[in-house]
């Protein structure tokens, strides 16, 4: 992934993704995730993803009002992403088996053109979220593992 191509977004709050001031984040967004998610605060107020690992959408970020899709002990708050323009932060969500097997990445929400399935908010837009991953270096698994340790 090109610097010209994602626009990372500062990140607050606690669970594995948070971003400390100095440390690395487990998710990004890009400027034109950022932008369909201000449209979409606009027209459906607080929102939330969640992304199950499922087969077919279910590998795919799905986009919530805040609230809305119920979490529990089998899901993991990666992060509490901070967007430029809305007043409050997107909780991004996983399922914890995923969270297992994406531990080593690094997660950048994107947006493409399209429609995806399910019930997510960006779909009557023409277009669907979509994450793209990269591996975590050593040096920021070690400082994420570091900050997760109790």
């Amino acid at each position: 992934m090109h610097a010209k191509d994602t626009a990372e977004s500062e990140e607050s709050g606690t669970g594995p993704g948070a971003a400390a001031p100095d440390g690395p984040a487990r998710i990004a967004l890009t400027a034109a995730a950022a932008s369909l998610l201000r449209l979409l605060r606009e027209q459906h107020g607080p929102l939330m993803f969640h992304q199950s690992g499922g087969c077919c959408d279910g590998s795919a970020p799905m986009c919530y009002p805040a609230g809305e899709f119920r979490t529990g002990s089998a899901d993991v708050l990666l992060a509490r992403l901070t967007v430029e323009e809305v007043a409050e932060p997107v909780d991004f969500w996983m399922a914890a088996d995923q969270f297992a097997r994406w531990r080593h990445t690094h997660l950048t929400v994107d947006v493409v053109p399209g429609r995806g399935g399910g019930f997510s908010l960006e779909a009557p837009e023409g277009v669907r979220f979509l994450i793209r991953s990269r591996l975590l270096t050593e040096e920021e698994l070690t400082r994420l593992d570091d900050r997760e340790t109790p």
